[in-house]
């Protein structure tokens, strides 16, 4: 094959593979420059959180991936205009402009919802190491505002670059908004439930509560738009929806500034003498008592029961935690039960009397008349010798 046959065939092949070789170029630069900046973004992104940089770590933590999109859309764009230079893929030429506007909107919302995101975690963990308490109810509402904002900004950009008229929309909106919130009243009494939430601030993420009227307790674990989950103390959940905390009573058992320890503890008739003595002492014991408020407690003798001495006591705890108040509780109990035995008085259990006629007699087997020390109780009588 001589020179200019070689040429030719050449020149041939690079007019007919021209494309496909530019593209292959294309493609692999573009690996090529995402490899690099992802390795460059990282290392960025590293160096600001070692320095404590909330913000630009959170800039670039969340560039890596759709800033990989863009150079994505920038290769495919070229590639296409070399693909259309003959005009030979005009229906291309027509769909991919509209649809490239499209993703480089959603590549923008993906970043900014990254950023949100990355935010939040970094608000977390500099409070977590510094010790700060922080409210994750707060944060998460600000944060699902914005990213709320950032869905609704980026779909009306969208539905525009797609040569819908966005002041036509928002006129149908508003038309169309009476009708929608009749269909779905039920999906915004929900989500004006959860506002409130984070407005009024009744319950935060991680505290107890309860809802006696919905038999619904355990610890809020999450607060959504349309319910919030709670996890129950058998450690199953609940889904309770939001609009239920505009009108259900709602207790925070976490908010809750003591425990009250609320006992009877019953004492024999025959010990009513030593009642004052033994009330006397247990008042003296609990108000050198550490385990309980000492401005409000009661120790009293209440009533008469059915078949003992009632003595009431009703005390606060200083610690709300439950293990420290079955602690002290069980503590002041037997504390109380051995000033009672120190007084040589007990502590009574239900009992029966059963009085018998007078004049009645029991007789044995042998028709032996059985001695009055049996009808007072005197239990049990040894039956007679057989044989």
């Amino acid at each position: 094959m001589n020179d200019t046959a070689l040429y030719n065939w050449i020149t041939g092949f690079y007019g007919h593979w021209s494309g496909a070789i530019f593209a292959f170029v294309i493609v692999f630069t573009v690996l090529a420059v995402n490899a690099v900046l992802h390795r460059v973004l990282t290392a960025i992104a590293r160096r600001t959180e070692a320095k404590g940089r909330l913000w630009e770590e959170a800039f670039f933590s969340a560039a890596s991936q759709p800033a990989r999109g863009v150079v994505w859309i920038i290769g495919l764009s070229i590639v296409v205009k070399l693909l259309n230079h003959g005009g030979q893929f005009s229906l291309l030429s027509q769909i991919f402009p509209p649809a490239r506007d499209v993703a480089v909107i959603g590549l923008m919302a993906w970043f900014l919802l990254r950023v949100v995101q990355r935010i939040e975690q970094n608000i977390r963990v500099r409070a977590s190491r510094e010790g700060r308490e922080l409210d994750p109810t707060a944060v998460d509402a600000i944060g699902k505002l914005v990213r709320a904002s950032i869905m609704i900004t980026a779909i009306l950009v969208a539905l525009q670059a797609l040569g819908f008229s966005i002041s036509g929309l928002l006129a149908f909106g508003g038309i169309g908004g009476i009708a929608i919130g009749f269909a779905a009243q039920g999906l915004v009494a929900n989500l004006f439930g959860g506002l409130t939430v984070y407005a009024s601030k009744p319950f935060k993420v991680g505290e107890w509560i309860i809802m006696p009227e919905h038999d619904v307790m355990g610890e809020v674990q999450e607060i959504g738009w349309r319910a919030t989950r709670i996890m129950g103390f058998d450690r199953r959940p609940f889904y309770v929806p939001n609009s239920l905390f505009n009108t259900a009573v709602l207790i925070n058992h976490s908010r809750m500034t003591n425990r009250r320890i609320t006992e009877y503890l019953h004492l024999r008739y025959c010990d009513v003498g030593k009642v004052e003595a033994i009330v006397a002492e247990t008042n003296a014991m609990l108000g050198e008592y550490p385990g309980i408020e000492h401005d409000f407690f009661v120790f009293r003798f209440d009533s008469c029961g059915e078949f003992a001495l009632k003595l009431y006591l009703y005390a606060f705890t200083v610690s709300t935690s439950y293990t420290d108040y079955m602690q002290i509780k069980e503590d002041l109990l037997l504390r109380i039960a051995g000033i009672v035995r120190a007084h040589d008085a007990e502590l009574a259990v239900p009992t029966s009397t059963v009085h018998v006629p007078e004049g009645l007699r029991l007789h044995g087997g042998n028709g032996r008349e059985l001695p009055d020390p049996v009808l007072a109780g005197q239990f049990p009588v040894s039956s007679p010798a057989r044989g």
